[in-house]
């Protein structure tokens, strides 16, 4: 389909360009800069897709996770959670390249969850000596750089930390984080080496702090594990705000400034996607950060927002343009003064005719909001309750 669509008064852009798509597909380390906030796994197909397009994507990622073997590494290390980091640059990885096949392997495994501790104990000293084929098969200097990173996790990690779970991905970039004075840019600048990530990662802050929910009663609830109705029961009301707390076990506000690697980041972005998955846990927790809403804005590249498709615990029955209305009033909050809309978001990028908007989706209501909608087809046949990286990503690339 091809949508011919004014992104500045000067330019038209067809969707799909395909002389774009082919140019980057022929040349994907000179690819565009797209970037995106975002977090946990909803994006992970998107993202195994459009490194074929380009090796230039930048995804801020949420470091809050506080359920799961994430939940005991941060007690232990009182660290930032690392999972959705691992998962991210697994997503992006180059397989084809020899021995990442057998790295990505070894960073997704996970210990299983019924076997004792002194089992895993065991099954870990062997990681670190090499004996089983799973890290075995991985070829020097990496297998080596890994042993090291698992053998520093051991000697520091406590006697009773539970493993049962564990990602061995996740073990490595706590080891690594550690390591270096607790600061995460270089072990995720190793780890992206050890399996040829092409894109660049990075979570939005680097502190150890915790996602809190008001719910509209005024109750809270702390914890992104306690918010996001996976690992608990859903909420039973619609989320208010939500802010950071410097405890995981009392609500204790805190205030934190964007990173100027991010912001140099968001400053270099040819594209700005506020992506599809937990609305309030991935995407706002995003867009906390003091100075977020000043880097969006200062960008003049194209903004975009791509709802979520059926049905998000976290949105509660949240139709799209209160989404929309909800990000928008926390860019502005975030900014600290009125703006122009399309300074801060300039596309909604919906399936009217095949997406399943489980809480309803009203044009005339969207439409009134500011943002422009660009309507056309982005999930396939038998699902229409996901997006189709195949149809996403030419949409993306032709506004940049």
């Amino acid at each position: 389909m091809n949508i011919p669509l004014i992104i500045r008064l000067e330019t038209t852009v067809t969707i799909p360009d395909k002389t774009k798509l082919a140019r980057y597909e022929r040349a994907p380390e000179l690819g565009p800069r797209l970037l995106f906030f975002s977090g946990g796994s909803a994006l992970k197909p998107f993202s195994q897709h459009i490194i074929r397009y380009t090796h230039n994507s930048i995804h801020l990622i949420t470091p809050f996770d506080s359920g799961g073997s994430s939940a005991e590494l941060r007690k232990a290390f009182h660290m930032l959670s690392v999972g959705d980091i691992r998962n991210r640059l697994l997503a992006l990885a180059d397989q084809s390249v020899r021995g990442n096949a057998e790295v990505y392997r070894l960073f997704a495994y996970r210990f299983p969850k019924n076997e004792s501790n002194t089992s895993l104990q065991k099954r870990l000293d062997d990681l670190i000596c090499s004996r089983p084929s799973l890290i075995r098969n991985i070829p020097n200097p990496m297998r080596k750089i890994i042993r090291n990173h698992l053998r520093d996790f051991r000697k520091q990690m406590p006697v009773h930390f539970d493993l049962r779970g564990a990602n061995i991905g996740n073990l490595i970039l706590a080891a690594g984080y550690l390591n270096n004075e607790r600061q995460i840019d270089p072990v995720i600048f190793i780890f992206s080496r050890l399996v040829e990530a092409r894109g660049i990662v990075r979570p939005t802050i680097g502190k150890d702090l915790h996602l809190v929910a008001e719910l509209e009663d005024g109750t809270t609830v702390i914890g992104q594990h306690a918010i996001t109705g996976k690992e608990t029961a859903p909420l039973a009301q619609r989320i208010r705000r939500i802010y950071l707390s410097g405890s995981p076990d009392e609500v204790e506000p805190v205030d934190v400034e964007i990173r100027s690697k991010v912001k140099k980041l968001i400053a270099k972005a040819e594209l700005i996607c506020f992506p599809y998955g937990s609305f309030y846990s991935s995407l706002m927790a995003n867009l906390l950060p003091h100075g977020i809403g000043a880097a969006i804005e200062a960008n003049h590249c194209p903004k975009l927002f791509i709802p979520n498709l059926g049905h998000d615990p976290e949105q509660q029955d949240l139709p799209v343009h209160e989404s929309v209305a909800r990000l928008l009033d926390h860019l502005k909050s975030n900014l600290g003064r009125q703006t122009e809309t399309n300074r801060l978001l300039n596309f909604v990028l919906i399936d009217s005719e095949n997406g399943d908007y489980r809480e309803g989706c009203n044009l005339k209501k969207l439409r009134q909001l500011g943002p422009r909608i660009i309507d056309t087809k982005l999930v396939s046949k038998n699902d229409r309750v996901s997006i189709d990286p195949e149809k996403l990503a030419p949409v993306l690339l032709s506004l940049t």
